[in-house]
Protein backbone atom coordinates (compact mmCIF):
# COMPACT_ATOMS: atom_id res chain seq x y z
CA UNK A 1 0.00 0.00 0.00
CA UNK A 2 0.80 3.52 -1.08
CA UNK A 3 2.56 5.79 1.95
CA UNK A 4 1.64 8.29 0.11
CA UNK A 5 0.77 11.43 2.92
CA UNK A 6 2.68 9.81 5.72
CA UNK A 7 4.84 12.43 5.90
CA UNK A 8 5.55 16.32 6.34
CA UNK A 9 2.75 18.88 7.57
CA UNK A 10 -0.32 17.81 5.53
CA UNK A 11 -1.43 13.79 6.53
CA UNK A 12 -3.35 13.05 3.03
CA UNK A 13 -2.91 13.15 -0.31
CA UNK A 14 -5.95 14.97 -1.81
CA UNK A 15 -5.03 15.57 -5.33
CA UNK A 16 -5.95 18.85 -6.54
CA UNK A 17 -9.51 18.49 -6.33
CA UNK A 18 -10.91 20.96 -4.27
CA UNK A 19 -14.86 21.15 -4.92
CA UNK A 20 -17.77 21.55 -2.15
CA UNK A 21 -19.74 18.65 -3.50
CA UNK A 22 -18.54 15.33 -5.26
CA UNK A 23 -21.06 12.73 -7.11
CA UNK A 24 -20.40 8.95 -5.26
CA UNK A 25 -22.26 7.06 -7.72
CA UNK A 26 -26.05 6.65 -8.60
CA UNK A 27 -26.89 10.22 -8.97
CA UNK A 28 -26.24 11.06 -5.32
CA UNK A 29 -24.06 14.46 -4.32
CA UNK A 30 -21.93 14.00 -1.19
CA UNK A 31 -21.29 17.34 0.40
CA UNK A 32 -17.47 16.98 1.54
CA UNK A 33 -17.87 20.10 4.50
CA UNK A 34 -21.05 18.58 5.87
CA UNK A 35 -19.10 15.48 6.02
CA UNK A 36 -16.25 16.83 7.62
CA UNK A 37 -18.71 18.22 10.29
CA UNK A 38 -19.80 14.76 11.03
CA UNK A 39 -16.43 13.79 11.33
CA UNK A 40 -15.27 16.62 13.70
CA UNK A 41 -18.44 16.00 15.58
CA UNK A 42 -18.04 12.53 16.42
CA UNK A 43 -14.51 12.67 17.35
CA UNK A 44 -14.42 15.23 20.05
CA UNK A 45 -18.62 15.21 21.12
CA UNK A 46 -20.52 12.68 22.41
CA UNK A 47 -24.13 13.37 19.44
CA UNK A 48 -23.68 14.31 16.11
CA UNK A 49 -25.78 17.22 15.34
CA UNK A 50 -26.92 17.05 11.53
CA UNK A 51 -30.33 19.07 10.23
CA UNK A 52 -31.63 20.28 13.43
CA UNK A 53 -31.27 16.66 14.62
CA UNK A 54 -29.22 15.33 17.11
CA UNK A 55 -28.05 11.59 16.34
CA UNK A 56 -25.83 9.57 19.29
CA UNK A 57 -22.67 8.56 18.52
CA UNK A 58 -22.50 4.84 19.24
CA UNK A 59 -19.79 2.41 19.74
CA UNK A 60 -18.86 -0.69 17.85
CA UNK A 61 -19.18 -3.92 19.92
CA UNK A 62 -15.84 -5.62 19.71
CA UNK A 63 -13.09 -2.40 18.67
CA UNK A 64 -15.46 -0.04 20.45
CA UNK A 65 -14.95 2.41 17.89
CA UNK A 66 -17.16 5.13 17.35
CA UNK A 67 -20.10 5.22 14.59
CA UNK A 68 -23.18 6.95 13.52
CA UNK A 69 -25.41 6.20 10.79
CA UNK A 70 -26.94 9.04 8.77
CA UNK A 71 -28.97 10.25 5.77
CA UNK A 72 -27.86 12.67 3.25
CA UNK A 73 -29.58 13.00 -0.01
CA UNK A 74 -31.65 10.15 0.81
CA UNK A 75 -29.42 8.03 0.65
CA UNK A 76 -28.06 6.21 4.59
CA UNK A 77 -24.20 6.39 5.46
CA UNK A 78 -22.26 5.10 8.23
CA UNK A 79 -19.23 7.02 9.39
CA UNK A 80 -17.17 4.77 11.21
CA UNK A 81 -13.79 5.53 13.45
CA UNK A 82 -10.86 4.09 11.72
CA UNK A 83 -9.52 1.28 13.74
CA UNK A 84 -5.61 1.84 14.71
CA UNK A 85 -5.18 -1.83 14.50
CA UNK A 86 -5.40 -1.99 10.54
CA UNK A 87 -2.28 -1.80 8.79
CA UNK A 88 -3.79 0.68 5.96
CA UNK A 89 -2.09 4.26 5.64
CA UNK A 90 -5.10 5.36 7.72
CA UNK A 91 -4.55 3.16 10.21
CA UNK A 92 -1.05 4.20 10.91
CA UNK A 93 -2.31 7.75 10.69
CA UNK A 94 -5.12 7.04 13.67
CA UNK A 95 -2.68 5.05 15.25
CA UNK A 96 0.25 8.48 15.48
CA UNK A 97 -3.06 10.43 17.11
CA UNK A 98 -4.61 11.80 13.76
CA UNK A 99 -8.99 11.62 14.18
CA UNK A 100 -10.04 8.91 11.08
CA UNK A 101 -13.06 8.61 9.94
CA UNK A 102 -13.95 6.26 7.25
CA UNK A 103 -17.82 6.86 5.47
CA UNK A 104 -19.51 3.80 4.09
CA UNK A 105 -22.75 3.77 2.04
CA UNK A 106 -24.80 1.27 4.01
CA UNK A 107 -26.85 0.45 0.38
CA UNK A 108 -23.89 -0.82 -1.34
CA UNK A 109 -21.44 -1.24 1.99
CA UNK A 110 -18.84 0.93 -0.11
CA UNK A 111 -16.79 3.31 1.57
CA UNK A 112 -16.90 6.68 -0.20
CA UNK A 113 -14.69 8.63 1.73
CA UNK A 114 -12.14 9.26 4.83
CA UNK A 115 -11.77 12.21 7.01
CA UNK A 116 -8.68 13.05 8.77
CA UNK A 117 -8.38 15.87 11.56
CA UNK A 118 -11.94 17.04 9.03
CA UNK A 119 -9.59 17.08 5.82
CA UNK A 120 -12.10 15.25 3.34
CA UNK A 121 -10.64 12.68 0.80
CA UNK A 122 -13.53 10.85 -1.53
CA UNK A 123 -12.60 7.79 -3.19
CA UNK A 124 -13.19 7.19 -6.98
CA UNK A 125 -16.25 5.17 -8.69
Amino acid sequence: MSQKGLSGSNPMNTGDKDSRTVPPGEGAVLDTELLSSIATQMMTTSRVNLAGKSLPIRRTSTQHLRTVGFTLGGREYQAIEQNPGKPSRWGQLARSGHHVVQFKDAETNRFVAVAVDGKMTLYPR
